[in-house]
């Protein structure tokens, strides 16, 4: 082989590997930053991309794709000095490539370290009931604080999500023990609250009763007194009407109605099954006496 042709194959090989350092192709969720003599010049977007050969090169590649970031279990103490694991997650997104790539060094080791100094920060400003139940608190407070501290990176914080609070195990026995005799506490205190309502209940049935009984014996009252009322006025009338008669028939009409009760009434002792004795009274002679006058009272009104 000639050297024109070694001069050849030489050139050949030059303008390929030129071409291939002039083109770069971008995989889509990256930005490639370039470098011209070391120094940040432009970034390269998703797709076909050229550079300037021997001059350009390629600097930092970035995922520009939501990254969701492990925070690693540590040991935080509350505000009432107990001692709580705790471990997370973080979701951002790098926003503007450059100060993710040249403001800080290892982003993500920033943003774990970042994220643990904050966690044991703002828990530790916290009680440990206020911990187990206010995560949505705390992820709020972290969210605000790791946003707010990585704008100058360049990165957008979207989401801090805390996965694990767990305090030690003779802890949780102390809190199961705790809502143990808390549960008892309101299940003693409803039991109670039922047994007062259920007295309220019975008393008050009970005083219903009795004002039913006490209108039913006043109603009984009223009607008994409208009967004795009644029975009043009857026999008023009936004393009248007779008072009336006598003045007519004068005193042989009056012998004539109380013979005609004295005999209804001796008839009725003498009816009675359960009269085994009967005294005559030594009036009997009278009586006869009244009870012929009255038939001779009726006969002389059939006759007249």
């Amino acid at each position: 082989m000639s050297l024109l042709d070694l001069f050849l194959v030489a050139l050949v090989v030059l303008a390929v590997l030129t071409v291939a350092m002039g083109v770069r192709t971008v995989p889509q969720g990256q930005i490639w930053t370039v470098e011209r003599f070391g120094r940040f010049t432009r970034s390269l977007s998703p797709g076909l991309n050229f550079l300037v050969p021997y001059i350009d090169q390629v600097g930092r590649k970035l995922n520009v794709m939501e990254t969701v970031l492990d925070i690693p279990e540590q040991s935080v103490i509350t505000a009432d000095n107990a001692t709580v694991g705790v471990d997370g997650i973080v979701y951002y997104r790098v926003m503007v490539p450059e100060k993710a790539a040249y403001a800080v060094q290892n982003l993500e080791g920033a943003l774990t370290a970042l994220a643990m100094t904050n966690i044991r920060s703002v828990i530790g400003e916290m009680a440990l009931d206020g911990t187990l139940s206010g995560r949505e608190r705390i992820n709020t407070s972290l969210l605000n604080i790791l946003d707010g501290a990585t704008d100058p990176w360049g990165v957008k914080v979207s989401r801090v999500e805390l996965r694990k609070v767990e305090p030690p195990e003779n802890l949780v026995r102390a809190m199961n023990l705790q809502m143990t005799a808390e549960r008892e506490r309101r299940a003693t205190v409803a039991r109670a609250e039922g047994e007062r309502q259920a007295e309220i209940q019975r008393a008050e049935g009970e005083k219903q009763a009795e004002i039913l009984a006490a209108e039913g014996r006043l109603q009984a009252a009223r009607l008994d007194a409208e009967a004795r009322e009644r029975l009043a006025e009857a026999e008023a009338k009936a004393t009248a009407m007779v008072a009336q008669a006598a003045q007519g028939a004068g005193a042989q009409a009056l012998n004539y109605f109380v013979a005609q009760k004295y005999v209804e009434a001796f008839g009725q002792v003498v009816g009675n099954p359960t009269s085994k004795l009967i005294l005559v009274p030594m009036e009997s002679a009278s009586l006869a006496g009244g009870i012929a006058q009255a038939m001779q009272l009726v006969d002389a009104a059939r006759k007249g």
